[in-house]
């Protein structure tokens, strides 16, 4: 009969054979992740993390299997001197315990126990260090770590400790534990199977060597106990049971009290056990063990409790008082809130509309909410099935010398778009490699029929501006996801060109060159696609693209940050496109800091700042934030790859802006911990929330969002991030919270509050206002009944000088149509608020005829606005006609017919100017 571990047989060959395979996967895997770390340069990232995953796992591996190995070869010298049993009359049980155990004791202390032994001691090893290798980061930043600066107040260490001291510690401490435990088990496990029936039955009170080699084993443990105490003291910076996060009344002189007597304990019990080696008196050993459960159960279990109820409670606030002061102070660190400039806003309703200075502001109110524009995007700019806009983006440039601010997409390309019988392994993966430009808009200006006014559309791309793309292609996206081979003998599709199709091929460096038959028989087995190996059309000089997420992407350099949740596309001078990403250190370690979410997080920074080329893949992380500890251990921990951000492009610099999710985390804490004071923290008398607004038909919490404004008392207007708070329980406006990100003022935060005396409208009351305005409420209904459908875009708060605008859009979009168009604008301002089908006529309503109106697109006549301009109207008839085009080509013979006609309009304007 074939023995099942005979590789001759076909068990054994099959075993041999999976083996292999699942060699072969794992190198496979790693050889391809090299390949691509190194095609992008980043060959050093890959090395040191695999290095450092290696010698972690290998480290504690080898101590693990020592640990194991030593002390089982111990057991066997040891087996002989367990002890046997007294053949007595009531001995029976014992006798026939040793002779159920006799075949164990005789096996193991046979020639083959030593590959017993061994076995269970790789065993041992593996279990333990298969979750090691995840901790090499905790382990590099312990040895590449840095000081603060500021210490805790409790025990006054300085907060690097926390921050890589204390994981590395707690790291130690688990992989001991978890040794030892699992250590001691076996070894008794051994002792009791194949020593000694007298360590289940007989008398416990006398002494062998082994129960003294189990009683060194237990000295260790009681040791490593008494250091996990000490450890324990640091966590009660982090108790999430008080009144505040941290340290309170209770868990000082309660939690840390009962934390240190079972430190003693257990130094007690391990001094107790090293004297009874020599004194033989295993009862003190019990007696001992006893009173440390006794105590814990007393000393961590009830004791708290009696103190929080019996001494705290009674009088709380001036029990916590200081352990207030340390929450709101350093809570305020955690999150740069103590940097934040309050001050007053002394609102009048004295607006002079006309100042010159507003202009700016005026002209770049954002109208335009990202979700009806990237529908309109998609039904008036994807052109073809295959393309995609993923998402909106907002930015800043300077337009014909113009500081204005702009919406943007980008087309990519989804290869699931492409028509059925088109999907083939040829077009999606050689063929339709890349998505093609962007779009554009101001995000005030409305073109004809409630659309955008596009500055950059079509393909290849145009625009009306000076703002130019030079170089469209997009190959990483953010809805590009699956892999391409570029440089193949099949040309790559560029972009449609009415009935022909233009090619391209790829001219970037950043793939992975298919090369030998190798290479290739390894990409086709980790890609999971065998064509690759057998495609004519695929040679040596061919390029892999994998990882062409361009978050993914990043994130693979880089698995230890957290990423915005949104890359922005950004257009520079010369016309390429680039991907804009921030990246936030974080930590869960920072004393007395309330965390942000779920996962205990309570430090965050946003010391990165990503740039990803949109053809090339090619990626530049900068750090943004040099004071940051955690960026400082980690640009140690990878020499090369975080450079200064003065290195970056100058014509990229401009369009870095300070992250939403990062100013959604601030605006959430500034809301409670803008109160300094204790007692009013204690009470909460003065809490803010983040007031809700309608979008589409639901209410939601406002979300933050980007002005061009000019600050009370400056003199040019800069780009910022804004939040308005409105009072706990109440729907007025409280103050509003902005950061500032222009030049040397980025970063700078700023909380602007109204006087108490004043009541301010908060976007709720507006909401209400609006909802009870008979002209507006009814037309609203009307256009409801009548077969369209009503989308209110978000309310927008706008300070200007001393006043505030509220300006919220209205889209309107019909039951047969895809397509939302910007129909109103409701604007609002002290008490009266008015809907008009512009913001220049609405600031007319408020304000008069002398107001200073916003620039607006030029319309035909018959739409009720007059234009002069040949330049406008030229530009006008252009859109008309490309529309007229389109619609021609797309069959749509109505659209085709009402753009002919408005384009007759604006050639009869131009004759009347002409004249």
């Amino acid at each position: 009969m074939q023995k099942f571990y005979d590789v001759r047989g076909p068990i054994g060959r099959l075993f041999v054979l999976l083996v292999a395979f699942g060699v072969f996967s794992i190198f496979a895997g790693y050889y391809t992740d090299w390949l691509w770390f190194r095609s992008v340069n980043y060959q050093n990232v890959f090395t040191t993390i695999l290095y450092n995953k290696m010698s972690t796992y290998a480290a504690v591996f080898l101590f693990t299997f020592l640990l194991f190995y030593l002390n089982l070869q111990l057991t066997r010298r040891h087996m002989s001197d367990s002890g046997r049993p007294r053949r007595t009359e009531e001995g029976r049980d014992i006798i026939y315990l040793e002779q159920q155990f006799s075949v164990w004791r005789d096996f193991l202390e046979g020639p083959r126990a030593r590959w017993i032994f061994l076995l269970i001691s790789l065993i041992a090893a593996f279990l333990i260090s298969s979750v090691s290798s995840g901790e090499w980061l905790t382990v590099q930043q312990f040895l590449k770590r840095v000081s603060v600066g500021i210490s805790d107040p409790l025990f006054h260490r300085d907060l690097g400790f926390y921050f890589f001291n204390l994981g590395f510690y707690q790291f130690v401490y688990q992989t001991l534990m978890s040794s030892l435990v699992l250590l001691i088990i076996t070894v008794c496990v051994v002792y009791g199977v194949g020593a000694s029936a007298s360590l289940i039955g007989g008398n416990w009170k006398s002494y062998s060597l082994p129960k003294g080699h189990i009683g060194i084993l237990l000295v260790v443990f009681f040791l490593l106990k008494a250091w996990g105490y000490w450890l324990n003291f640091f966590e009660i910076l982090y108790s999430p049971s008080g009144v505040i996060y941290g340290a309170g009344y209770t868990q000082i002189y309660a939690d840390l009290v009962a934390y240190k007597a079972m430190l003693v304990i257990s130094l007690a019990i391990a001094v107790i056990i090293v004297i009874n080696l020599f004194s033989k008196r295993i009862k003190w050993i019990l007696y001992a063990v006893g009173v440390w459960l006794v105590v814990a159960v007393v000393m961590q279990g009830l004791y708290p409790s009696i103190v929080q109820k019996l001494v705290v409670q009674p009088d709380e606030f001036n029990k916590e008082k200081p352990y207030i002061e340390n929450a709101i102070k350093f809570t305020r660190q955690a999150y740069n809130l103590d940097q934040a400039a309050s001050k007053e806003f002394n609102i009048s309703f004295d607006l002079n509309i006309d100042d010159p200075a507003n202009r700016t502001t005026l002209d770049n109110i954002r109208l335009w909410d990202w979700q009806p524009l990237k529908t309109t995007y998609q039904n008036l700019q994807q052109l073809r099935s295959y393309y995609v806009f993923d998402d909106v983006d907002i930015d800043r440039y300077t337009v014909d010398n113009k500081y204005r601010q702009i919406m943007l997409s980008a087309r990519e390309i989804d290869q699931s778009e492409l028509p059925a019988q088109a999907q083939t392994w040829i077009n999606q993966r050689l063929m339709y490699t890349h998505g093609y430009g962007v779009v554009a808009s101001p995000v005030n200006e409305i073109a004809q029929e409630g659309f955008p006014n596009f500055f950059i559309k079509d393909i290849p791309p145009r625009s009306s501006t000076s703002l130019v793309v030079t170089r469209p292609e997009i190959y990483f996206g953010e809805r590009t996801s699956s892999y391409v081979i570029v440089n193949s003998k099949q040309q790559e599709f560029d972009y449609p060109a009415g009935d022909q199709n233009k090619y391209t091929t790829y001219q970037g460096k950043n793939g992975i060159p298919v090369g030998s038959f190798g290479r290739r028989l390894m990409f086709s087995w980790i890609l999971k696609d065998y064509k690759m190996l057998i495609s004519s059309e695929v040679d040596a000089n061919s390029q892999v693209l994998m990882n062409r997420n361009v978050k993914s992407r990043i994130q693979k350099i880089a698995p230890y940050l957290r990423y915005d949740n949104d890359p922005y596309i950004v257009i520079a001078p010369d016309g390429r496109l680039y991907w804009m990403l921030d990246a936030y250190t974080y930590a869960n370690r920072y004393p007395y800091s309330q965390p942000y979410d779920q996962y205990g997080n309570n430090y965050i920074r946003n010391s990165v700042k990503v740039v990803c080329d949109a053809y090339t893949g090619e990626m530049n992380f900068y750090m943004a934030d040099a004071s940051d500890p955690l960026i400082q251990v980690y640009s140690k921990i990878f020499p090369g790859l975080y450079k200064p951000l003065d290195q970056m492009p100058e014509g990229l610099k401009p369009h870095i802006r300070y992250p939403e999710d990062m100013f959604s985390v601030q605006a959430g804490m500034f809301s409670t911990f803008h109160m300094t004071d204790p007692y009013v923290f204690y009470n909460k008398e003065d809490a803010w929330v983040i007031p809700t607004q309608t979008t589409g038909d639901k209410q939601a919490a406002m979300t933050p969002y980007y002005l061009l404004l000019r600050l009370p008392g400056d003199s040019n207007p800069e780009y910022m991030l804004m939040l308005p708070f409105t009072p706990k329980g109440r729907l007025n406006m409280v103050s509003w919270m902005g950061v500032r990100m222009d030049g040397n003022n980025y970063g700078k935060m700023l909380v602007y509050t109204f006087p108490k005396q004043e009541t301010v409208f908060g976007p709720q009351q507006i909401d209400a206002r609006l909802n009870q305005d008979t002209t507006i409420s009814q037309q609203l209904t009307l256009w409801s009944q009548s077969g369209s459908k009503v989308y209110r875009g978000g309310l927008l708060v706008v300070p200007l000088n001393t006043s505030i605008l509220y300006i919220e859009p209205l889209y309107l979009q019909a039951e047969n149509s895809q397509m939302p168009e910007l129909k109103r604008v409701i604007v609002g301002y002290g008490d009266r608020i008015v809907m008009e089908a512009n913001l220049t006529d609405a600031l007319v309503s408020l304000f008069g005829k002398g107001a200073n109106q916003p620039a607006q697109p030029p319309a035909p006549q018959g739409t009720g606005t007059q234009t002069s301009s040949v330049k406008d109207l030229v530009k006008l008839a252009r859109q008309y006609y490309d529309q007229a085009n389109q619609a021609l080509k797309d069959g749509n013979w109505a659209s085709y017919g009402e753009n002919l006609s408005k384009l007759n309009g604006v050639l009869s304007q131009l004759e009347q100017t002409a004249k």
